[in-house]
């Protein structure tokens, strides 16, 4: 099986749902981080990563709180990502492989903001951009302006790499943060003070969920 010629086959699909990010990672190392039943998980090796970027003018209505038309914007680009899965998964079940859906928001976690597994550390992987200073996966292209979902598969596909890029001398989520929760490296991130502030955010009735914004609607990348 040419896992080249699946590759192209499997992108030009995915670019014809209109997906804005693709990429494909190796996860026989990375399971054993998942939230996923073993059973599941056995024969299922390769990760294929998509984005869809979100509305930069919806962003641009973000100042230093979360607003109720970024809110309605997040769950329907979530609810797109979570269709766009979907039928990436039966393309590839058709072409007879396994393929599990991840959907792009569903945590299990709120307070150390984990869920079914890292979509961010898998888009690293595979080869989507960098963990950014604001622990968001940052595209060079992008910025953090975009959501994520995964689809597990054991379709034979070729393997993207890393990207090398980092966020370099760029320090304005730093700056905007309401929380005062990122830092200078991601490692340093204060999860539990994003979290309150997302807590305060849900409390004031700004959003009916824990969501903030403020550093994706700064974190741009390149203009295109």
């Amino acid at each position: 099986m040419d896992k080249n010629k699946n590759y192209t086959t499997l992108k030009k699909f995915a670019v014809a749902q209109l997906v804005d990010l693709f990429g494909v990672a190796d996860i026989s190392k990375e399971k054993k981080d998942f939230q996923i039943q073993e059973g599941l998980l056995a024969k299922l090796d390769k990760a294929v990563c998509i984005g869809v970027r979100l509305s930069q003018s919806v962003l641009e209505e973000i100042s230093n709180a979360p607003t109720r038309l970024y809110f309605h914007h997040y769950r329907t680009v979530n609810a797109t990502l979570d269709q766009t899965a979907l039928r990436i998964s039966n393309f590839i079940q058709r072409k007879g492989f396994r393929a599990l859906p991840i959907p792009a928001s569903i945590i299990l976690d709120w307070q150390n903001q984990k869920g079914h597994l890292s979509h961010k550390k898998l888009g690293v992987l595979a080869g989507l951009g960098w963990i950014g200073r604001n622990n968001l996966l940052v595209n060079k292209t992008l910025g953090s302006q975009f959501r994520l979902a995964t689809i597990l598969t054991d379709m034979p596909l070729k393997v993207d790499k890393p990207a090398k890029e980092n966020c370099q001398n760029c320090r304005l989520c730093v700056k905007m943060c309401p929380a005062e929760a990122i830092k200078e490296t991601p490692e340093d991130f204060e999860h539990i003070k994003c979290f309150e502030k997302l807590k305060e955010f849900q409390k004031q009735r700004l959003v009916d969920q824990y969501i903030c914004g403020v550093c994706v609607s700064v974190c741009r990348g390149k203009k295109q």
